[in-house]
Formats: structure tokens, C-alpha cells, sequence
């Protein structure tokens, strides 16, 4: 699952970091990240998914 939501991180930044995390605070960083610029977005996705990987999420 986490290819899934890493590819979604690479197209769509916000998409990868809902599909981990939810509509938390995490989400609203990444929407911020990505209209500022796509790639600070993309790394942003990619640490949060990475980090939080299964078993290892938080609310």
C-alpha cells in the first residue's frame, strides 16, 4: 500500500499524505508546501509516508 501512496505523492503531493494521515495537520502543511512550490510538496508527501508507516500511525 505504501507504492500506492507513494506514486500518488509524486502526482498529487496532498492525495499521498491524506491517503496516510487523514485531514489533519499534516494535510494542511502539504496543501501549503505545494502551492508555495511542487517539489517542496512531493518531499513533504514522501517523509510523512515514509515515517508513519504501518502500525506506526498516529491520530
Amino acid at each position: 500500500m505504501d507504492i500506492i501512496r507513494i506514486i500518488a505523492a509524486i502526482l498529487l503531493p496532498p492525495l499521498g499524505v491524506f491517503l496516510q494521515v487523514g485531514l489533519g495537520k499534516h494535510f494542511w502543511i502539504n496543501i501549503l508546501l505545494t502551492i508555495l512550490g511542487y517539489i517542496p510538496g512531493i518531499i513533504h508527501a514522501v517523509y510523512i509516508i515514509a515515517s508513519k508507516g504501518p502500525g506506526r500511525a498516529t491520530p
